[in-house]
């Protein structure tokens, strides 16, 4: 038997790498996607859903507030970047509560929740998140941004830059690449030893810093900080105290 599901979120990337993972599981059926959701409200009055990904900060409604105010209410799996509002969405018996970025493998611990309650069990395979493709060299990655997966080669690579939920790539070419992920996982696609974290929001590629003046590191005319959570790993990298 199929789940019928449906997509809620503001933020059409969201959206798109939920479709990616959707589309592994033959019988788990995306047929529409919304980023308005009071469009989305009117869709699940009128038609059978079994299933609603469904962020919660979005404009003119929130998720929460969404979900009360349905009379039939389906499965729900909440999708969010913020934390503190887990509670509330247990408290509405959700499936399951998905913070944001989300990797393939927690994607499907929460559909096995699904199938374990009312339809067959999908079984659980490795966390290969198809945000990221490594090529055997290692030399470039493909990352998932917008509608397209774009090439980049590793050490281009200059800089990257936390943006709440986002990570903004800036290349040598000064061109930059924004994608909806985390520091751990793109690290870990890297997988290069060259690239260091310094900061909460930043990574550097070592290649690329231009001169170290303290607690700054002088990237073209960027002057990005080192904090001091980072502080000694980053100079016993690079043998300078």
């Amino acid at each position: 038997m199929n789940i019928k599901a449906i997509i809620i979120d503001d933020e059409p990337l969201a959206i798109e790498i939920l479709k990616k993972y959707s589309d592994t599981i033959d019988n788990l059926d995306i047929i529409q996607t919304f980023t308005n959701p009071i469009e989305a409200i009117r869709f699940i009055a009128e038609n059978p859903i079994d299933l609603v990904f469904l962020d919660i900060e979005m404009p003119m409604i929130n998720g929460v507030d969404l979900v009360e105010s349905l009379s039939v209410k389906p499965n729900i799996i909440f999708t969010t970047a913020f934390p503190q509002y887990a509670v509330e969405g247990f408290n509405l018996d959700a499936v399951d509560y998905l913070l944001k970025p989300i990797s393939y493998k927690r994607f499907l611990k929460a559909i096995n929740k699904i199938y374990n309650g009312s339809f067959q069990h999908v079984e659980e395979i490795s966390d290969n998140q198809p945000i990221f493709i490594n090529n055997p060299e290692n030399k470039y990655i493909f990352i998932k941004s917008d509608y397209e997966n774009i090439k980049i080669t590793i050490q281009d690579i200059k800089y990257i830059e936390g943006l709440k939920d986002y990570l903004k790539i800036n290349l040598a070419d000064g061109k930059s690449v924004l994608t909806l992920s985390n520091f751990n996982n793109l690290l870990e696609k890297i997988n290069n030893k060259d690239f260091i974290r310094v900061h909460n929001s930043y990574v550097v590629n070592l290649q690329h810093i231009k001169s170290i003046q303290k607690n700054r590191i002088i990237i073209d005319n960027l002057r990005i900080p080192i904090s001091e959570t980072y502080k000694k790993d980053f100079f016993e990298k690079i043998k300078l105290q």
